[in-house]
């Protein structure tokens, strides 16, 4: 799991079936520091995200699968929160 950065859409004409009328978005992952870093996912949105929103992101397939209710489906990240405030302890 992660937050990111919603940074854009993809727009597919031909989908795998479970895919179809699904949205997919590009998110970047955040540091600590809360800046873009180098690593993205396109993930499917189930929270109604839009671009520049920060995201929780579920990155691994088995609970990706079992929030879309696929079994079996390739599916590896979702969106699953827009996050509205990050608080880090301070060392």
């Amino acid at each position: 799991m992660y937050i990111g950065r919603v940074s854009g859409s993809v727009v597919a004409t031909i989908k795998i079936p479970h895919l179809v009328g699904r949205r997919l978005l590009l998110v970047n992952h955040l540091g600590l520091d809360g800046a873009e870093t180098e690593d993205y996912d396109i993930a499917v949105d189930v929270a109604q995200a839009g671009l520049g929103d920060t995201v929780l992101v579920i990155d691994e397939g088995n609970g990706a699968r079992q929030i879309l209710g696929l079994d079996p489906g390739a599916v590896r990240a979702v969106i699953v929160g827009v996050v509205d405030e990050v608080e880090l302890a301070r060392r």
